[in-house]
């Protein structure tokens, strides 16, 4: 059976992927914000997930005002990574998983979630630049993917209560899966940012650190801030906490903080990573006894 080995949320700026191209990694400016990586990849390279399934928000690439999906879910044999226009150079394709993705989707329809299906889907800098985090200068990424996409752009967006659910449909659904495969579980964004308006260049770091206490604690509690409350506290751009949040929902068993990162600014954005090691139920069980 797929097992569900934990969950990571971290940003996605766009200046990151230039960063990394111009090798700023030890610049003062940048040093404190990659360095939140090292535990990451010892930890990745302790654990080999066959497969990260990424919760994320589309920035235009595949959908448009004009047609943009609450929830969308991708079951590609391939991801094509096409540039936005940041200046960040286009990355390497990531793999797919279509029976995986089919399963998801599967049990996300009989959960009465309303997918879009997408046989044919490009990532943007949201799905790439975590994976180039993860992993620095692996050619191919060693994981195959599921792309969850999640509206954040276009109003009436989903509840942080919706997304917490998707999160836990989809771990339900991994813990289902009768291939033998480890799931790493990913959330994208964030945290508080506002890019443009009266509060441009917003940051809520007492608001950020909260919500990140409350992930490893409490995460159920994050599902009573409305969409309008997440915007006052976090930022019109800080609703990509939906991802984290949807990434948490996902997490099935014991759930234990074993990393936080937090660096402020980033290209006018709080910084953030956090990893949550996900023990399964029969360990769970041993650690109780």
């Amino acid at each position: 059976m797929a097992r569900i080995i934990g969950g990571l949320g971290t940003t996605h700026v766009p200046s990151i992927g230039k960063a990394i191209a111009e090798r700023k990694q030890n610049d003062p400016y940048w040093k404190p914000f990659f360095d939140g990586f090292h535990f990451v990849h010892r930890w990745l390279a302790r654990e080999k997930p066959d497969v990260a399934v990424v919760f994320y928000n589309d920035h235009g690439l595949n959908f448009f005002l004009d047609k943009l999906p609450t929830f969308a879910v991708g079951a590609a044999n391939e991801y094509r990574n096409e540039d936005e226009g940041w200046g960040i150079p286009v990355s390497k394709s990531a793999a797919g998983i279509p029976n995986l993705s089919w399963h998801l989707i599967e049990r996300l329809v009989a959960d009465e979630f309303d997918v879009t299906i997408c046989q044919d889907m490009l990532v943007d800098h949201a799905v790439t630049i975590p994976l180039s985090l993860m992993w620095p200068g692996e050619a191919p990424w060693p994981v195959r993917i599921v792309p969850v996409s999640i509206n954040t752009v276009q109003h009436p967006l989903p509840s942080a209560a919706r997304c917490f659910k998707l999160g836990q449909s989809i771990g339900r659904a991994i813990d289902t899966y009768e291939e033998n495969l480890k799931v790493l579980v990913i959330g994208t964004g964030g945290l508080s940012h506002q890019l443009d308006g009266e509060r441009a260049g917003f940051i809520n770091k007492a608001f950020d650190q909260l919500c990140m206490d409350r992930l490893t604690n409490d995460p159920e509690s994050l599902t009573r801030y409305s969409i309008p409350e997440i915007v006052e506290q976090a930022g019109a751009q800080g609703v990509e906490f939906l991802n984290w949040i949807a990434m948490r929902g996902a997490l099935t068993g014991k759930v234990i903080e074993v990393h936080r990162n937090y660096h402020i600014p980033i290209s006018n954005t709080a910084a953030a990573t956090m990893v949550f090691d996900n023990q399964p139920a029969v360990l769970r069980g041993q650690h109780a006894a």
